[in-house]
């Protein structure tokens, strides 16, 4: 277990990588999740007519 907790430790700079990791996910999802949002409303729009 000391192995996984030096793991997200990272040598005393756990505290800045892992917040980065987690912004840097949190933006790739959201560049993913947007565009899909849009084209859906797009053929849910141009499928009615």
């Amino acid at each position: 277990m000391t192995a996984f907790s030096n793991f997200l430790h990272m040598g005393g700079y756990g505290c800045y990588v892992w917040p980065a990791y987690g912004s840097v996910l949190t933006l790739l999802l959201v560049q993913w999740l947007i565009p899909l949002r849009r084209w859906h409303i797009f053929l849910r729009k141009h499928t009615d007519e």
